[in-house]
């Protein structure tokens, strides 16, 4: 073949490709695309196979046909506990939910509000995805506790200026726990309701209902404050879990049927809990709700929603009507039961509950009580120890020729109306204005007081320095101060425990606080009746004794002119406390003149150390120098009375009545057994006759006498003083 015509070949199919290039390079894109299209629809059909196969966690982990890490979102990036505390409770409680937050392995923060500035930082838990929790205690009218103090004032002018807005805390999230006591009912939890209410107004995102733990057993909805916490801090661990999963989940609304909740079933349109308006804001008289969504469709049935969401025909708005009328009774019913339950200081099984709570009796045992039954306690009185050793008795000893070594110091009723600022207890015991607890029979309180207090007495024998004739004497009780602690006249069965103390030949010095002057006129023969007058006015008495009566004042006359009307042995306690009470001489005199105690004891307070519940420091302790002087003062204002007695190793004088000056000498003491005499002729005649103070008064010794140079130390004994002693508390 000729060669130029191989080459002319080639060339012209070379010429013809370039001349028809378009439609090969339409051919060349159409098989393209439809290579492309195909492959597509392969990796479509691949994918919904999957999708029928492979768990929706799986899915989200593949990406362009491969397995790709997983980058986990984060939810929750810790949690703040903020607490603001006076007693040390609500630290505690910090304390308890950190541990419980901490097993969910989330950083935890305790942090004091005293600490805390939230002009610089609360802004900042917008955006840092931390959950806080506020727990918060009510203090004295209301009003938060120094710690807390500064943190809530802030909150509140923040809710309030509009330079803030409603929407300065969107984003943050919390949940408030509340410390408070119902017996003050006008200021129960005050302090926790105000802040949730605060919080919410900024925008911030409750994600728990607020917890209200209350100090009162016989009122708290689960028999103590800790048992309280307890309960709301194991729905906000749950609450919390559900959180750092990526749940929606939310406080009920609480209007959904207990255990029947079904806000999580609307549907995937997420709806923000209903507000709460500050005067709904969870009463306490109904159950707590469980967590869960909400919305304001909980406030009606499932048959009612969906009636409310099409169209409903006249006729059947009677129906609906009739519904809703029956569910509103059912639920105030249920309520009202609660509510009973909770008045009595029942459980729902209709039992009383217990004064004593665990945590409130492993306090008192610290402190040395031996408690009695689930109300009562008995504690040995230092000056029994004093005597016991020969190193002199209490000022009652001075005063009324008590034997200390053989005076019994209990209580019936550890329980107290008032919240006194120098309580040598701190406030370790319940407070009430009624009872309301279970009640242990009298016989029974007075044989294991004896027993208890025998027992300690056994615990002296051959301690050194210990008489044996005293202690001997000392196991024989011959006199009960009814002054330990709380309010003993709250007990209902106070008259049957002191016939019995009468019946054991024991006498009986009561001492109440003013709160209950019913219970003063019902009272039987004491062999001495004390009233505490801690101020002259209203102001001062509202700020020493902190009552829990509104009408407190009224009250506290009442007491004093129900003394009045009592034929034996009445006592004013006064005690002073400087810079707060001893600038009301005058008033002071009118109250006597109410009263006509028969003696007014005058003592300076005792300082018991410092105490997150009180503000007293040795600055308010006075000298005995200065309560001389006002004793001076005003025994010039009231003629009738003299200063009589004088125990200065008590910081305490004597002022009594004149009458019990006989032929210039003084009276003052008893004659214990012809009280006992009197008060056995009292009972067999079932209470006609009557006797009076001067019936069994005894001859003062002159050691005791105010001005004698004892100074009103019995002379048999030998005082001792101790250097850098440490301070016991304990006495009457």
């Amino acid at each position: 073949m000729d060669p130029s015509l191989d080459m002319w070949d080639l060339s012209s199919s070379l010429i013809s490709l370039w001349i028809n290039r378009f439609y090969i390079y339409m051919g060349l894109a159409f098989g393209i695309s439809l290579w492309i299209c195909v492959q597509i629809v392969i990796k479509k059909q691949d994918r919904n196979s999957q999708e029928k196969s492979v768990p929706k966690t799986t899915l989200d982990l593949m990406t362009n046909g491969y397995v790709s890490l997983e980058k986990k979102e984060i939810f929750v990036s810790g949690v703040k506990i903020f607490y603001g505390s006076q007693t040390g409770t609500a630290k505690g409680f910090a304390t308890i939910l950190a541990e419980a937050v901490t097993s969910l392995d989330l950083p935890v923060a305790i942090i004091n509000l005293k600490e805390y500035d939230p002009d610089d930082h609360l802004v900042e838990e917008v955006t840092s995805k931390n959950v806080c929790i506020f727990l918060v205690a009510t203090y004295t009218d209301g009003r938060p506790t120094e710690s807390a103090e500064w943190f809530c004032k802030w909150l509140e002018e923040a809710s309030s200026d509009f330079r803030f807005g409603k929407t300065y805390l969107k984003g943050m999230r919390y949940a408030v726990f509340g410390l408070g006591n119902s017996a003050y009912a006008s200021y129960f939890n005050k302090v926790g309701k105000n802040v949730d209410k605060w919080l919410w107004m900024l925008g911030a995102h409750r994600v728990m209902t607020r917890g209200e733990g209350d100090c009162d057993v016989g009122r708290s909805k689960h028999g103590s404050i800790e048992a309280d916490f307890r309960v709301w801090k194991t729905k906000f661990i749950y609450q919390l879990q559900a959180l750092c999963k990526g749940g929606k989940k939310k406080s009920c609304g609480g209007n959904c049927k207990k255990g029947k909740c079904e806000s999580n079933q609307h549907g995937s349109e997420e709806t923000e809990p209903r507000p709460h308006t500050p005067d709904e804001l969870h009463p306490r008289d109904t159950e707590e709700e469980e967590p869960c969504e909400s919305s304001s469709e909980e406030e009606f049935g499932t048959e009612d929603r969906q009636g409310l969401n099409s169209v409903v025909d006249v006729e059947d708005l009677g129906k609906i009507m009739d519904r809703v009328k029956k569910e509103k009774k059912e639920k105030e019913q249920q309520e009202e039961k609660t509510s009973l339950f909770r008045n009595t200081g029942k459980n729902e099984d209709g039992e009383r509950r217990a004064m004593i709570t665990p945590a409130l009796r492993e306090a008192l045992t610290k402190q040395g009580y031996q408690l009695i039954g689930s109300h009562s306690g008995v504690k040995l009185c230092r000056w029994t120890k004093s005597m016991l050793r020969g190193r002199g008795g209490c000022y009652k000893h001075t005063f009324y020729g008590i034997e200390s070594h053989r005076c019994m110091e209990t209580t019936p009723s550890l329980a107290c109306a008032n919240k006194c600022v120098f309580c040598w207890r701190h406030h370790t015991n319940p407070v009430g204005t009624e009872w309301r607890w279970k009640m242990d029979q009298p016989e029974m309180i007075l044989k294991e007081a004896i027993e208890n207090h025998q027992n300690m007495i056994k615990q002296f024998k051959g301690v050194p320095g210990v008489q044996a004739g005293r202690f001997e004497e000392g196991m024989a009780v011959k006199h009960c101060a009814l002054s330990l602690v709380g309010e003993p006249i709250m007990y209902p069965e106070i008259n049957r425990f002191l016939k019995l103390l009468h019946h054991c030949k024991i006498s009986s010095f009561l001492v109440t606080n003013a709160q209950f002057p019913m219970e003063i006129r019902n009272l039987k023969p004491v062999t001495q009746l004390y009233v505490s007058v801690d101020a002259s006015t209203k102001d001062s008495l509202k700020k020493i004794d902190r009552p829990l009566f509104k009408d407190f004042w009224q009250r506290f006359l009442d007491s004093l002119k129900a003394l009045a009307a009592k034929q034996q042995r009445t006592v004013y306690r006064l005690t002073l406390v400087k810079a707060w009470n001893v600038d009301e001489l005058q008033a002071y005199a009118q109250l006597v003149s109410l009263g006509n105690p028969d003696f007014i004891e005058v003592k300076g307070v005792t300082y018991c150390g410092e105490s997150s519940a009180s503000s007293l420091t040795m600055a308010n302790v006075p000298w005995h120098e200065e309560v001389v002087r006002f004793v001076r003062e005003l025994a010039e204002l009231i003629p009738d009375y003299e200063i009589a007695c004088e125990h200065e190793h008590s910081n305490c004088l004597l002022i009594a009545h004149k009458k019990f000056k006989v032929d210039g000498e003084w009276w003052t003491w008893i004659d214990y057994s012809r009280f006992q005499e009197l008060v056995q002729e009292y009972e067999d005649s079932g209470g006609s006759k009557t006797f009076g103070a001067k019936d069994y008064m005894s001859k003062t010794p002159h050691w005791a006498l105010f001005g004698a140079s004892e100074r009103g130390f019995d002379p048999k004994d030998t005082r001792y003083q101790r250097k850098n002693r440490s301070k016991d508390i304990s006495g009457c």
